[in-house]
Parts: C-alpha cells; sequence; structure tokens
C-alpha cells in the first residue's frame, strides 16, 4: 500500500512538471541582441619580428581615441526634423446652351426659354500637414566592428527605470574616426545608417494609447 501511494504521488508530480513546463519555456522572451555590449577581446601577443614598431603600434597622436573593438564612445543626441507640406487645387467651369425657335410653323409653341440650358461646374481643396521632431540627450555605446576603411558599427542602449515606468534609448549605426572627439564623443548626425529608439513602458505609456476597444472602433470607422 505505501508503495502504490508513493507510485501514485510521483505520477503526479510527473504529469505536473509536464504541463507547467510549456508555460514557463512560454514566459522566456526572446532577448533583442542588436544593441547588446560588446566586449573587447583579449589582445594578441605581439610577433617577436625585432622591430621597433609592433603591429599593434599605437601613434602618440591618437591619444586615447576609441578604435578597437569594445571601445567605448558617446553619442551625443542632437536631433531635430522638420517637415511641412502644403497644396491647394480650384477649379470652375461654366456651360450654357439657348436655342431660338422660329416664330412661325409648329415650332412656335416653344418659349425660348423652354429650350435653354446652363451648368456651373466649380472645385476647391487644401491641404496641409507638418511634423516636428526632436531628441536631445547622450548614449554611451561600445565599438562592435571594425572594419578596413577604419569605419566602426557601434551600438548599445541605456535603460531608465523610474517610478512610473521603463524609459529605454537604442541606438547603433556606422561611425568614421575622423568624427570621434578627442573625449570619444560623436554627434548623433555623424552616425551613418543610424537605428535610433527611444520607447518606454509603464503607467505612463499605457496612458498615451487608445484602448483596444477605441483601436477596433477606430480601424472600421467609414469616417
Amino acid at each position: 500500500m505505501p508503495h502504490r501511494i508513493s507510485r501514485l504521488i510521483g505520477a503526479g508530480a510527473l504529469v505536473l512538471s509536464l504541463a507547467l513546463a510549456p508555460a514557463a519555456h512560454a514566459k522566456k522572451k526572446k532577448v533583442d541582441d542588436s544593441f547588446a555590449v560588446t566586449m573587447p577581446a583579449p589582445p594578441a601577443p605581439p610577433p617577436a619580428n625585432g622591430s621597433i614598431f609592433q603591429s599593434g603600434y599605437v601613434p602618440l597622436t591618437s591619444g586615447g581615441r576609441a578604435g578597437a573593438v569594445g571601445d567605448i564612445i558617446t553619442i551625443q543626441l542632437v536631433e531635430r526634423m522638420n517637415a511641412s507640406k502644403s497644396n491647394a487645387a480650384s477649379t470652375q467651369r461654366n456651360g450654357n446652351v439657348g436655342l431660338s425657335p422660329p416664330t412661325t410653323g409648329p415650332l412656335s409653341i416653344f418659349n425660348p426659354s423652354d429650350i435653354g440650358m446652363g451648368g456651373d461646374q466649380q472645385f476647391k481643396g487644401k491641404g496641409d500637414a507638418s511634423q516636428s521632431n526632436a531628441l536631445s540627450g547622450e548614449v554611451s555605446v561600445t565599438v562592435a566592428e571594425v572594419y578596413p576603411n577604419g569605419t566602426m558599427l557601434v551600438r548599445g542602449e541605456k535603460m531608465l527605470t523610474l517610478n512610473r515606468g521603463d524609459e529605454r534609448v537604442q541606438i547603433s549605426g556606422l561611425v568614421r574616426a575622423v568624427d570621434i572627439s578627442p573625449d570619444n564623443r560623436v554627434l548623433s548626425t555623424r552616425v551613418a545608417n543610424a537605428n535610433i529608439r527611444y520607447v518606454g513602458k509603464g503607467e505612463i505609456a499605457r496612458a498615451s494609447r487608445q484602448g483596444w476597444l477605441q483601436r477596433f472602433f477606430s480601424m472600421i470607422s467609414p469616417f
């Protein structure tokens, strides 16, 4: 009897573990490594070629500028975008047709006003659109790759946890070595193929979005 109870307990535990396994696996979120930090690679030992300047030689004129994988660069966000568009159209068209019937004969029964026609057509349209965006701040990123021409792929993110939600700034792009200042700063306008994201979640972010029912009626509304 005790063996049967222990077997039932073991079978129940196995079934419970199998049932909870998919749920635990489903809770795991896919991590976006597009902005992951890149750690510096261990330096390779210099070849013993007997020369004064080894392969890893860095000139004194370069100072402490970033130039290797894993180095840190600060991106200064100075994004300002303004766009506006305006158009207008106006058309007008008039037409009149009039016939004078003969004063004698069978057609004399018609009056000139009976066979006169006229028409007017007019259209006016106007549209205006404008958009303005601004983003300022600083985000420190790491060098992920260094290409043969000296261009570097940088990426990184900054996450702030506030009392009412989370704010995250992510950036990636290509940076030229000549655009890096002596204190390792680069303007965001100098980043090629820049991918800048500013997202947030929490109470404030939820309050600024429409509810699911309101979004549904907005999509199906013909007006």
